[in-house]
């Protein structure tokens, strides 16, 4: 999978998610997160979010652990989905993730090519949409390499058909910070 070896040598890729194409990469990969946020034009101190294959592959990074049963069945209920949960991060998730909070935001997707690409690679991927600064998110391979350029690593299937992002809600307290 071409996008794996992308992801190996530390670039971004973009693919699709299940309402737009996000771009990503390597989560560990604080060279990597760089050009992410370069070309994008973030700041770091924004914090990121990370999709996942599983729940299992976002352990390493968020601490579970202030969970009571209930939340957790509230996660869970909503996984895999469009759905993004803050939870309170580990004390060795790296700052060019969680910026300036001490929390992180993941997603146990139900988009096939993304469940596909984060097994493929044994691990979440950092993931904010498929856009430059001012633009619209793209929806297709298309958009994606008339914003990004013909030779930027693309994973070429369809978005879910969402027409809003995930949803982001607060693990702990059930607030909702973003509409989905």
């Amino acid at each position: 999978m071409r996008a794996v070896v992308a992801l190996n040598n530390k670039e971004v890729i973009a693919y699709p998610t299940e309402a737009v194409f996000g771009v990503g990469c390597d989560p560990d990969s604080e060279e990597a997160v760089q050009k992410l946020l370069t070309l994008k034009q973030r700041p770091v101190d924004k914090g990121l979010i990370l999709i996942a294959a599983s729940f299992e592959q976002l352990q390493p990074y968020i601490d579970d652990s202030m969970l009571s049963d209930e939340q957790r069945a509230t996660v869970f209920a909503r996984w895999p989905g469009p759905v993004t949960f803050v939870f309170p991060a580990k004390a060795t998730t790296p700052g060019w993730l969680t910026g300036r909070f001490s929390s992180l935001a993941v997603r146990v997707t139900d988009h096939p090519v993304v469940i596909e690409l984060c097994r493929a690679y044994g691990k979440p991927l950092v993931s904010t949409s498929a856009n430059l600064s001012g633009q619209p998110p793209c929806r297709t391979t298309a958009e994606v390499r008339a914003q990004f350029g013909d030779d930027f690593p693309v994973v070429d299937a369809q978005t879910g058909g969402r027409l809003n992002p995930s949803e982001i809600l607060d693990a702990l307290t059930g607030e909702r910070f973003r509409q989905g």
